[in-house]
Formats: structure tokens, sequence, C-alpha cells
């Protein structure tokens, strides 16, 4: 876990604000689940995650509660839905931080924040097309072009406890390392995932789920492919992406960043979900969403040069040389009118202000002495430009200075 000060901050805010321009504009609603939820919320991902098995912030509370700060935002969705029952298909939005007990890496903290979309109450394949492609958009919107989106189908649960049950029969007589083994013996889909070099070839010639689809799933998966082509977005099939989560079906996606080292290049992802909802206690529900991860994405941002940290200067300083009294009336002015402002406390000299204002980035320094109050004028003294000062009422300080900006930034 770590502190994010400006300008970075900035960028992160940044960052969610163009996320939720892209939600927006399709009729996506925003929803803040909490951080902690009983941990029966969690649980229900299934025993065979690690997010469970290792990774969870758990305890008890005060009141003898078991609970955990969220691991991930589906679940709390899913659970919001079943206790609040909107309209379907409910289709939302969100932000913020999860806290998983993991090795911290390159891109990966304890405490990292994700942006995403969850949908429910639709199973139609082309909802599958919109999430996929509000999530491509975001990507075009960060100036992002190095980004592979892997798609693939795990079938209906039929044909997936069909290829679970293969996959376990592979690579039962396979030779795996260690960690696979025990991945093996809680979830053969996850053992697709290992990065070992010495899984390698096993995995290789591991069977494919296209072999285990129902034509219901076959079509399905032909509706989001052509829907996706009508959308000029490419995609490369990967039969070996999968969903670890028991409640997965159909559609599954990952976006990876091409920049990033293979191993950890997934910058976000997803797929339709089911059971999920019926689990916390709802009636069957389909679902489908995607999470995005801040911290890798930025990492693939400042890889390409793109979405760089926002210019925080202000546009003003003000320099106040007769005890500091008209600096407050001056920058509450200023600020009132949307032109932001800033200035030098404790008395400081003429000299240490104006390397404040200097130091500040402000385009211009408003000056008030003992003169320039005698007169009711103020001096306006340009930083960038290397204009000459000039003085002007003090009733026309702000139309004044919104022409001056306005000017500044055509």
């Amino acid at each position: 876990m770590r502190d994010i000060l400006a300008p970075e901050s900035a960028r992160w805010r940044r960052f969610t604000d163009v996320f939720a321009e892209v939600a927006e504009l399709a009729g996506y609603g925003f929803v803040i689940p909490p951080m902690m939820e009983d941990l029966g919320v969690f649980t229900r991902l299934g025993e065979a995650t690690e997010i469970v098995t290792k990774e969870m912030y758990d305890f008890v509370d005060k009141g003898d509660r078991h609970v955990a700060l969220r691991p991930e935002q589906t679940a709390g969705v899913c659970r919001a839905y079943v206790e609040h029952r909107p309209i379907t298909p409910w289709k939302t939005w969100y932000s913020g931080p999860n806290f998983r007990y993991e090795k911290p890496q390159r891109g990966r903290y304890r405490q990292f924040d994700q942006v995403g979309i969850e949908v429910l109450g639709s199973d139609d394949a082309h909802l599958d097309v919109e999430v996929i492609a509000l999530g491509w958009e975001f990507y075009r919107r960060l100036g992002l072009q190095r980004v592979e989106l892997l798609l693939n189908s795990l079938g209906e649960p039929g044909d997936r406890a069909r290829y679970i049950d293969a996959l376990r029969s592979h690579f039962e007589s396979a030779d795996l390392t260690a960690q696979s083994r025990a991945t093996l013996a809680k979830n053969p889909l996850r053992v697709l995932d290992s990065k070992r070099s010495e899984d390698e070839s096993a995995i290789e010639a591991a069977p494919t789920i296209d072999q285990y689809w129902s034509d219901a799933a076959a079509e399905h998966f032909a509706t989001v492919r052509a829907g996706l082509e009508a959308l000029a977005i490419p995609y490369t099939i990967d039969l070996k992406l999968v969903r670890g989560l028991d409640y997965y079906r159909r559609t599954t996606f990952e976006f990876a960043g091409l920049t990033l080292d293979s191993a950890q290049n997934a910058l976000g992802g997803g797929g339709r979900y089911d059971g999920l909802v019926e689990a916390l206690g709802g009636p069957p529900t389909p679902g489908i969403g995607f999470a995005l991860g801040v911290d890798r994405t930025l990492i693939a941002c400042d890889d390409e040069g793109v979405f760089g940290a926002p210019d925080t200067d202000v546009d003003v300083f003000v320099v106040d040389t007769v005890g500091g009294g008209e600096a407050v009336v001056l920058t509450h002015e200023l600020r009132a009118a949307g032109i932001s402002v800033d200035r030098s406390f404790d008395g400081r000299s003429m000299k240490a202000q104006m390397k404040g204002a200097n130091r500040s980035g402000a385009a211009y320094a408003v000056i008030v002495g003992s003169d320039e109050l005698a007169a009711d004028e103020v001096a306006i003294r340009p930083l960038r430009s290397g204009g000459d000062q000039v003085s002007v009422a003090r009733s026309e300080l702000v139309p004044d200075l919104q022409s001056r900006l306005e000017e500044g930034n055509r």
C-alpha cells in the first residue's frame, strides 16, 4: 500500500472521469458498494479461488461479525442487486479500492484501484458486445494503441463441466509443478493460468473448450464475434483464456497491454457469469461485467507516452505586501469567477512571494502593494509570456484576467 500524491493523484481522478464519461454515455449508473462486507458475500466466490483461500483481509469486528475488506467488487454489486432489486437490465459502473494480501510487484499492490462495469438481468449476446466495446472505447480515450483483446467462451454450465473433467484427466497424467498439482486438486481450469515454464508443454497439449461447446454456446459466441467485427474491434481468440470462478459461463475476455511483460500484462478482463446472484439469495440472474486495473493501465500509458499527469498549475498567484488581507478578498473573488488562484502566507517578503508565484506555474501574478492599494488598482505581471507589467482598476481585475487567460488558451 502507498500514498498517491499530486500530480499523480490528479491523473487518477481524471482516469475515473474518463471512464465515467464512457460508461454514462451508455446509460450505466454509478454504484458505490461498501468497502467491507459480511465474509459470506465473498466466500460465495468459491473456495477454489485464491481470493478466498489466501488473499482476503478478514476479521471479526466488535459486534462479533466475521467481515472482510472487499477483494473485488462484482460480489458486492450482486449483493446490492439482491438487496435492492433494481429494474433489469441493471447497468452499473464502479470505481475504487480493493484489498488483497498478495505479493506486491510492478503494477500490483495490496490496496489497488479498479474501475468496472456490471450488467445484471440479460443474457443477450449483443450485451456482451456492448460491454466489451465500452472497455475498448475507454482505452481508446486514454490514447492507448497497443492493447490486445483476447476472447473465448466457456460454453454452457454443462459444457464447462465436461471440459473440466477432460482437463482433470489430461493434467493428472501430465508432468506438472507442485504448485499446479495443488491447483489441479481445487480447480483444473486455473492450471491453464500457470506462467511457469515447467507447465508449458502440458498446458499446450491440453484439450480446448471449443471441443465441448453446445450448439447454443457456439451460436452465442458467433453473435459476439460478429458484433465486434461490425464495430471493427479487433480480437484474438484464446481458447485457454478462462475465468476460474464457478459462476462464469459463455463469453470471457481480457485486455492485454502489449508493452508489458507477458506474465503480467493483463490490464483487465471479465466475462459473463451466472449463479452468483442466486448464491447470494436472489433469483437466477444472468450477468456480465469487467474490471480494469488502474495501476497497470497507467503503466501501459507511460510505456506509450499517453495520458500523462494533468497540469495542476494555477492560473494566478496573488502577491500581497500590505498585510495579507487584500489577498484574502482577491483570491475569493477570482475563485468565484472560476479562475484558479493561490497565494503565500505568513507575511513573506515581496521577493519570497514572487518565488512562490514562479514555483506555482501561474500565468500571471496579481500584485497589491501600498501604491496599488491607495489607487484602488492591482498590478498584473505575466510570468510565462515575458510581457510587461500593467496596472488595472480593481473593479476590472476579473474580466481583464478572464480575457487574458482565454486569449492564452487559444
